[in-house]
């Protein structure tokens, strides 16, 4: 790997596994976070660069009021329609991909944390990777979690997860694991210990 590039930690987990929590404490930590989702949001916002493409292949069926995308209409037609969700993504991966390469490369931080939900399921963001942490809690926990604080339906939260490489895929194509089954204390706890081994391994790296 070339040395101009960041060292890069890939981090992930299932739906509800408790990603947001983990990133948040890296970057508090002094990390550079690059979050696809957060990118995937603004793609996808009023103006965004995705908008057009989504209403030429979609309609304005999907395109809420103030001309951002309708995550409910689009999300009930992606599910319902796996094609839908195939053509969704291929609009918005390629940008999400181009944009966090380009965000990674400017990051000013010792290592960067580089956060996609699948990045389990794609070679493109696992071969940028120095090392892969998983966020893990049991699959009820998860399916609780997002019930909470979503209110989808259990058959579109199921639908969701399923979408998603199993938790089994995950733990086995992790180098670290955050367990995430406790409290917040605990999970901050686990990342300042992995903060400063990726801290250590950044290092080496220079």
């Amino acid at each position: 790997m070339s040395a101009t590039r960041p060292y890069i930690v890939g981090l992930t987990g299932g739906i509800g596994s408790g990603k947001s929590a983990a990133t948040d404490h890296f970057a508090a930590l002094g990390a550079s976070v690059v979050d696809t989702d957060l990118i995937a949001h603004a793609l996808t916002a009023a103006g965004g660069a995705a908008i057009e493409a989504i209403r030429q292949s979609f309609g304005d069926g999907v395109i809420a009021p103030d001309g951002s995308l309708d995550r409910a209409a689009m999300r009930a037609l992606a599910f319902e329609q796996p094609e839908a969700r195939r053509r969704l993504e291929s609009i918005l991966h390629p940008m999400i991909r181009d944009e966090s390469a380009r965000r990674s490369l400017a990051a000013t931080g010792p290592y960067v944390v580089l956060a996609v939900p699948l990045l389990i399921e794609s070679n493109s963001y696992r071969e940028r990777c120095d090392r892969i942490c998983v966020v893990d809690c049991p699959e009820a926990l998860q399916h609780e979690r997002v019930r909470r604080r979503s209110g989808l339906a259990d058959a579109q939260i199921r639908a969701i997860m399923a979408a998603q490489a199993s938790r089994a895929e995950r733990l086995a194509a992790a180098d670290d694991v955050i367990d995430n089954a406790g409290t917040l204390a605990e999970l901050q706890a686990q990342v300042e210990g992995l903060h400063a081994n990726y801290l250590a391994a950044a290092a080496r790296r220079r």
